[in-house]
């Protein structure tokens, strides 16, 4: 988180992606430091998936995802 709120700072937008169980804790971490940045939460469990279902994941976010990095900081 910190280093997206230096990029951000400086004008380069961002954001990141992680699974779903992990809201409670983006959110308890940007309290901490006082910044939320973009997120993008995809479905959970990551490592048990194929490579197929991979891609496939990868590729129902990808628009999301270039959400993040297009908008303005």
């Amino acid at each position: 988180m910190q280093d997206i709120r230096e990029l951000d700072g400086r004008g380069i937008p961002g954001g990141y992606v992680a699974s779903e169980v992990f809201q409670t804790a983006a959110r308890t971490q940007g309290d901490a430091v006082g910044f939320h940045p973009d997120a993008l939460f995809v479905a959970h469990p990551i490592q048990d998936r194929t490579d197929d279902e991979m891609r496939a994941l990868a590729e129902a976010a990808f628009g999301q995802v270039l959400g993040l990095i297009t908008r303005p900081a």
